[in-house]
């Protein structure tokens, strides 16, 4: 018998909106900034601190961000973080079209974007329960993802590199732009009054969602899976740029470099698209393997010194690998935690997993000043296939799928 999909509703219509229209921002924005630093004479390790910066705010802000996101309106929340995102971006354009900028103000411009972007994400996950039944938010995480995916990945790094090269202030100022059109999609929302900030008893402080999630033995596995492979994901975050746009090795121009980063968001957009069918047909622990594969691909081309074409071909693996585990874990830690505690638990899980991208940032660009690319590029393949050799074991031994599974209320 045919089962028929649940009706996600008007409201997540408007969270799903105001998602895709942010993200693509996002996507500019995360494209653009590094262009800026190196329009600025910043060298690698310059370039590699814009990337630092920006996630500096999750293991500085991140706990606290869950602990707010769990007290006020969501939807007013998202509508000012917005909003002040675009403020930052005006006054970046302002500053390049005076001859104004320095790398000084796009590190502080990244941290503000970073401290944001902490508040963001732990809203919008936080709030697909409020909209969604239990039965449709594997459906709606999913169709969340595929819209980053599009927009944040595959839309956003060619629109900012076809826009930069005419001025790399129309490109920011579109961004300023996508935020201020983002807020009307959010107006379309309606939250259930459990979202609104309600304080239940003993569960009001702030690391009360780490001391939950530490307590949880399968969201707590993978968030330190999670932490182990975005160590490794930093170093061509923070210096993809240098290798792939001229001078670097692959002589790639701006607009061709945010061809490059759309294979990512490529092979994200397909996965994001069957995973619900990837899921029944291979199981959790089979899916999450591969996303462990994808990480070593990402970055052994670049430690093998290969061309773009190979290059590309291991970011689509491991863009396809991204997005799956996004998916299945995000539906997981919806359904196994309180929905009082929700924002705090997954911004704990972000404190832990994403708080090392700074350090491993940072990291890569003093080992990039040192050595060289190809080096830190060479340590990090190092360090995927450790972690996946680890990973392995755990996959095949923990029962990952019935966790997966909608179920009705987890609060006992």
């Amino acid at each position: 018998m045919r089962v028929l999909p649940v009706s996600l509703g008007r409201s997540f219509n408007g969270l799903w909106f105001g998602t895709g229209t942010a993200n693509l921002g996002d996507g500019m924005i995360l494209f653009a900034l590094p262009l800026l630093a190196i329009a600025a004479g910043a060298s690698p390790g310059g370039v590699a601190a814009v990337t630092t910066a920006l996630t500096l705010a999750w293991p500085i802000f991140g706990l606290h961000a869950g602990w707010i996101v769990d007290r006020v309106d969501r939807r007013l929340l998202l509508a000012g973080v917005n909003l002040v995102r675009a403020s930052v971006l005006a006054g970046l354009t302002a500053g390049h079209l005076a001859g104004a900028l320095s790398l000084p103000m796009i590190l502080v411009a990244a941290v503000l974007l970073g401290a944001a972007e902490t508040l963001a994400d732990t809203a919008l996950t936080s709030t697909v329960p409020m909209l969604v039944e239990p039965a449709g938010r594997s459906r709606a995480n999913a169709r969340l993802e595929a819209t980053v995916n599009v927009t944040n990945q595959l839309a956003g790094p060619p629109l900012a590199g076809l826009l930069a090269g005419l001025t790399l202030a129309l490109a920011t100022g579109t961004g300023a732009a996508l935020y201020v059109l983002a807020v009307a999609g959010l107006a379309m929302m309606t939250l259930r009054p459990t979202s609104t900030g309600t304080r239940p008893a003993g569960s009001g402080d702030v690391v009360a969602g780490f001391r939950f999630l530490w307590r949880q033995p399968v969201v707590r596995t993978l968030t330190l899976f999670t932490a182990a492979m975005n160590v490794v994901w930093a170093v061509p975050t923070a210096l993809m740029v240098v290798h792939a746009v001229s001078p670097g090795p692959l002589g790639l121009t701006a607009a061709q470099y945010g061809l490059l980063m759309t294979a990512m968001a490529v092979g994200g957009l397909l996965a994001s698209m069957v995973a619900e069918p990837l899921r029944r047909r291979f199981g959790v622990a089979t899916l999450l393997v591969a996303d462990a594969v994808g990480t070593v691909l990402l970055v052994a081309p670049v430690a093998l010194d290969a061309n773009a074409w190979l290059v590309s071909a291991g970011m689509v693996i491991a863009g396809a690998g991204s997005s799956v585990w996004r998916i299945l874990v995000a539906t997981l830690r919806q359904n196994l935690t309180p929905p009082e505690l929700l924002g705090r638990v997954y911004a704990a899980s972000r404190v832990l997993s994403w708080g090392v991208i700074p350090a491993g940032a940072a990291l890569a660009g003093i080992g990039a000043e040192v050595w060289d690319v190809r080096t830190v590029f060479a340590a990090a393949t190092g360090l995927a296939v450790v972690t996946l050799a680890a990973f392995v074991p755990f996959a095949l031994r923990a029962d990952l799928s019935a966790d997966v599974q909608p179920a009705a209320d987890h609060r006992a």
